[in-house]
């Protein structure tokens, strides 16, 4: 296929990587980071557009991908599908899809998990929302960005699903840190405490997949002095997104909002900023109750 791709920065670009390695034209654009080798350089984001199949956006947030979805649409070929892999507000991904639609577009919102090593890799999951045709169109190129794609629903189901998923992951994260860090106080050896609970009714991925604490557990950011990883930066993004989509559903999530709060504290007022999310655990290390 014929791909625009815009945003190239640490996700996007391994992911276009990838999409010309597969045999795939990549034209990108990008306001600063460097064109992956293989991929045509574009002068904006609408030449990136133009005679693509599909056009893959993966940028900042809502706002952002609104402006350049009002850049791109024009200049795109009916029947070709948007496709937005950024991480943004429910609202902007429904009206970003409404106004494709509107000019014979298809469109998918279709967030990731993994990462950039899943990135890398080629193993991302997508949670997709948008129509039957336009998934089946872009399936081809999920598998060769990931290991998964997971058609959620109508337009808005993918941002849906990856905020909910990650509300669980922050909330989860805490509850592991919190527990490692009483855990210490008690006396109870780390790795007895990761050979217990990664077996029993208190597993998680945080637990056993992304162990907060170093030296335990599959090797993860804790080990490397706690870089991301994902940072505790996204993690607030995405947390704040749920609030967000709680409030505009009438939901109820003490949880959410207080692992927002929490994470709030520790990327804005601690030391949080540019840290792996289960840094959270020597932050609750160094805290007395109270």
């Amino acid at each position: 296929m014929q791909i625009g791709f815009i945003g190239l920065g640490n996700m996007g670009a391994p992911m276009a990587a990838n999409l010309v390695k597969a045999g795939h034209g990549v034209a990108g654009f990008d306001t600063a980071a460097p064109m992956p080798e293989g991929v045509t350089r574009a002068a904006s984001a609408a030449e990136a557009a133009k005679g693509a199949q599909v056009v893959i956006t993966m940028l900042p947030n809502g706002a952002i991908l609104r402006a350049v979805a009002a850049e791109v649409i024009p200049a795109m070929a009916k029947g070709a599908v948007l496709c937005d892999c950024s991480t943004v507000d429910v609202e902007s991904a429904r009206a970003v899809a409404a106004d494709a639609e509107a000019a014979g577009l298809g469109a998918l919102d279709a967030p990731v998990s993994g990462g950039v090593g899943g990135a890398t890799a080629g193993t991302l999951t997508f949670m997709v929302g948008g129509g039957d045709a336009a998934f089946a169109t872009v399936k081809p190129l999920f598998d060769v960005m990931g290991q998964k794609a997971v058609h959620c629903g109508g337009s808005g189901a993918g941002q849906s699903a990856k905020i909910c998923n990650n509300m669980i992951l922050g909330v989860t994260m805490i509850a592991t840190c919190e527990a490692f860090a009483l855990a210490d106080k008690l006396g109870l050896d780390r790795q007895k405490m990761f050979d217990v609970v990664s077996t029993s009714s208190g597993s998680s991925w945080s637990m056993n997949a992304y162990c907060p604490a170093p030296g335990v557990g599959p090797k993860s950011p804790a080990d490397n002095g706690y870089r991301p990883g994902f940072a505790a930066d996204l993690m607030l993004k995405d947390l704040r997104l749920s609030q967000q989509a709680a409030e505009g559903a009438d939901a109820d999530t003490p949880m959410g909002a207080l692992a927002a709060e929490l994470y709030r504290r520790f990327v804005e007022e601690e030391d949080g900023r540019g840290r792996d999310f289960s840094a959270m655990l020597p932050r609750f290390e160094a805290r007395h109750r109270g």
